[in-house]
C-alpha cells in the first residue's frame, strides 16, 4: 500500500514538473525582414534586394537558459549561408546578432529535441527559410519591389493561398498623415512538428528586437502599401 502511494506521488510530482515548465512553446515564429525597411527605420545602409532571415520563434519563453553560451564553432560549416539568408544588417562582420538571437529565442527553441543545440537550431532556422522562399514566392505572383503601390489584400492574399495559412505581415508607419505604410515584416507560423499553422493577427506580447514600437506594427488592411526597392 505504501509502494503504491509513494509511486502515485511520485507520478503525480512528475507530471506537475512537466506542465508547469516555464518555456514550453506551442508554436514557432519564422520572421522575415525587407532590408531596405529595416534600414529606413534603423538608420543603417544595405543593397541587399532580398527578404532576409530576422529569427526563429518560439511563441513562449525568452532568455531561457542564459548559462548556455553562443559559441560559433558549433555552426561553422552553416556560416556561409548565414551570412547571406540571416545577416546581420546593423553590423554585418561580427556575429552579435546571431548571438542575440540564440539566447533571447534558440535557448528556448531548444525545449524541443529537434531543436536542443545550436546547430540544430541555426539549421533548422536556415532550412524553413528556404523552403518558404518568401521573396521567391512574392516576385512568382508580381509582388516586387516598386515605386506604386500594392493594396495590402493583394499581398495578403499571395502569402495566404500559396501556402495554404494566414501570415503575420508588419509595417513601418512613416506618419499617421502620409497614407501609405512600408512593408517591413512577414512571419510564417509553424507547430512543433514544423507543419504550417495560421498566424495570429494581435501584436505580439514581445517587440522584434531592434525596431521601434511606433514605426513597426501590424499592416493597417485599408491602407496602401510600400514595397521599397533596395537602394
Amino acid at each position: 500500500m505504501r509502494l503504491c502511494l509513494y509511486l502515485l506521488l511520485c507520478l503525480a510530482a512528475t507530471l506537475s514538473s512537466v506542465m508547469s515548465r516555464p518555456h514550453m512553446w506551442n508554436k514557432l515564429i519564422l520572421t522575415h525582414h525587407w532590408p531596405s525597411t529595416f534600414c529606413h527605420v534603423e538608420h543603417c545602409h544595405s543593397n541587399l534586394s532580398y527578404w532576409t532571415l530576422h529569427g526563429l520563434w518560439p511563441d513562449k519563453g525568452i532568455n531561457c537558459n542564459s548559462s548556455w553560451h553562443f559559441n560559433v564553432t558549433q555552426i561553422e560549416d552553416l556560416l556561409p549561408d548565414m551570412k547571406q539568408s540571416w545577416p546581420d544588417l546593423l553590423h554585418p562582420s561580427t556575429t552579435g546578432f546571431w548571438k542575440y538571437e540564440w539566447y533571447k529565442h534558440g535557448t528556448c527553441a531548444a525545449e524541443a529535441s529537434s531543436l536542443d543545440n545550436q546547430h540544430k537550431y541555426f539549421s533548422k532556422a536556415l532550412e524553413l527559410y528556404h523552403k518558404v522562399d518568401m521573396d521567391g514566392i512574392l516576385r512568382k505572383f508580381g509582388i516586387t519591389p516598386s515605386e506604386k503601390f500594392y493594396p495590402f489584400s493583394q499581398i495578403e492574399g499571395v502569402i495566404e493561398n500559396f501556402y495554404g495559412i494566414k501570415p503575420k505581415i508588419q509595417c513601418a508607419h512613416p506618419s499617421k498623415n502620409v497614407g501609405v505604410q512600408i512593408l517591413g515584416q512577414i512571419e510564417i507560423c509553424f507547430n512543433p512538428d514544423f507543419t504550417l499553422l495560421d498566424c495570429e493577427k494581435q501584436l505580439s506580447k514581445e517587440i522584434p528586437s531592434k525596431v521601434k514600437v511606433s514605426e513597426f506594427s501590424v499592416c493597417d488592411h485599408d491602407t496602401p502599401v510600400y514595397y521599397p526597392p533596395a537602394p
